[in-house]
């Protein structure tokens, strides 16, 4: 593959960038424009050498463009598998452009988006989970959110796919190896009995991973929270006190907010998604009654609900019903700084109603029990899926060994079980890269950035 060059730190003037070059031809090329203690083609494996970019105009005269630092990388063990070389220079823009534009007239090919992670997976250093990480990792936005990612790069997704792969490949090899002797009935080289335990095992997995992508899925783009309760109990104020500005009007009359307000915020390395709603009521108005539909949906796909009350709240409030079929409520007792000798508490088991005041920034007990049920979701499953891609194909790969569980009950023939056996694994094979097409390659490597 033609060599390929690119910035790969963000656009803009800073005291360093860093231009990458990678391929057959990577350390020859930038020798052709460096001038240090020793040419770069001689230099050993994983070293940093000093020097000057230049090149000749005309006759004798030298463009001296910057004195750069040369990180040289040798194939195979590189970030792409190839010759790279990565050049350290100061972070002018122009001194930067002026680099890669020596470097394609010198024989580089610019980098598109994803090319040098495209051709890591290629050449072997990553699996597509992993190569899909990287860009994880570079958009993470929490410590969670990166925590999650890194766990992916090193591994735990497509090592936990891969592990079952194999093992269902084993007998799907069985199986068909007796379709070729099918004149010989009596013969029968996978046994069913161990092919069940094996199915109702990797059922029982895939099912988990499924069921982690709510978690996952939150983790990168923020769990929500709904913050929910009667007109005029305080929460476009909690809203406004968690994100310490002003970002929902507040007021004594009934009705304010008609419409869901959302935003997020970082608590402890976590990443939420809060959503304000307009106040559960009775009412003829049909514009807040819109708001106040926006607010049961909102209650629909929160994760965590945040019940606020009033020290003596209405017994029955319109909503209750929607409420209390939510797997996690925060019950939360606002304005306790108006009740006498009170003041802001929690219990971190959630047995009782979490005393807060919204108006003077009191709301600590809050946020800590957000962390903590945010913290014991992400603690039920080591291995977590976060990629919608990911999440697709599990659930292909789960329709087929469920299949596979149904023909085994039923008595089904090899042949037939071999077909939804190798559903099951063209499904897992796509997770991690074994099995895909230039069109998919394409389309996940085109959302990267192009240094990377």
């Amino acid at each position: 593959m033609q060599t390929i060059c690119a910035i790969s730190t963000p656009y803009g003037v800073g005291g360093i960038a860093v231009i990458r070059v990678s391929g057959d031809d990577a350390i020859a090329i930038v020798d052709r424009l460096f001038v240090g203690r020793v040419p770069l083609r001689e230099a050993k494996a994983n070293t940093v050498h000093f020097g000057r970019i230049q090149t000749d105009l005309y006759g004798s005269q030298v463009e001296v463009l910057d004195e750069v630092l040369c990180s040289v990388f040798r194939a195979p063990h590189s970030f792409t598998g190839e010759d790279t070389v990565e050049i350290a220079c100061h972070g002018s823009i122009y001194i930067q452009q002026e680099l890669v534009r020596w470097l394609i007239d010198a024989g580089c090919r610019a980098a598109e988006p994803g090319d040098f992670t495209r051709r890591a997976f290629l050449n072997g250093k990553m699996d597509l989970t992993q190569a899909e990480s990287v860009a994880d990792l570079i958009a993470a936005q929490s410590k969670a959110e990166k925590d999650l990612a890194l766990s992916q790069l090193r591994g735990s997704v497509s090592n936990e796919l891969a592990s079952l792969r194999e093992r269902l490949l084993h007998f799907t090899s069985l199986v068909e190896l007796e379709l070729d002797f099918a004149d010989h009935e009596e013969l029968e080289f996978a046994d069913r009995v161990e092919l069940t335990a094996l199915a109702d095992e990797i059922e029982k997995k895939l099912a988990a991973l499924i069921a982690s992508f709510r978690t996952g899925n939150a983790i990168r783009n923020g769990i929500p929270v709904a913050i929910v309760g009667a007109p005029n109990v305080g929460k476009s104020t909690l809203l406004n006190a968690l994100l310490g500005e002003q970002r929902a009007i507040v007021s004594d009359i009934q009705g304010t907010t008609r419409d869901t307000i959302e935003d997020t915020l970082i608590i402890d390395g976590i990443l939420f998604r809060l959503i304000d709603t307009a106040g559960l009521r009775e009412t003829n108005d049909t514009i807040e009654n819109m708001g106040i539909e926006r607010s049961r949906k909102a209650i629909e796909r929160a994760q965590i609900v945040v019940h606020v009350k009033e020290p003596n709240p209405d017994p029955s409030p319109k909503g209750r019903e929607l409420i209390e079929i939510k797997e996690t409520v925060i019950e939360v007792v606002n304005k306790c700084d108006l009740i006498k000798g009170v003041s802001p508490q929690g219990e971190t088991n959630g047995s009782r109603p979490l005393l807060i005041s919204a108006k003077n920034n009191d709301i600590e007990p809050l946020k800590q029990e957000l962390v903590r049920i945010a913290k014991a979701s992400m603690s039920t499953s080591v291995v977590m899926l976060s990629n919608a891609r990911h999440y697709e194909a599990v659930v292909r790969a789960h329709s087929a060994i469920e299949r596979v569980q149904e023909g085994l009950v039923a008595g089904l023939s090899g042949e037939l079980l071999s077909l939804d056996l190798q559903d099951c694994l063209n499904a897992l094979g796509e997770v991690t890269g074994q099995i895909t097409n230039q069109e998919v390659l394409a389309n996940i490597f085109s959302k990267f950035c192009i240094g990377k």
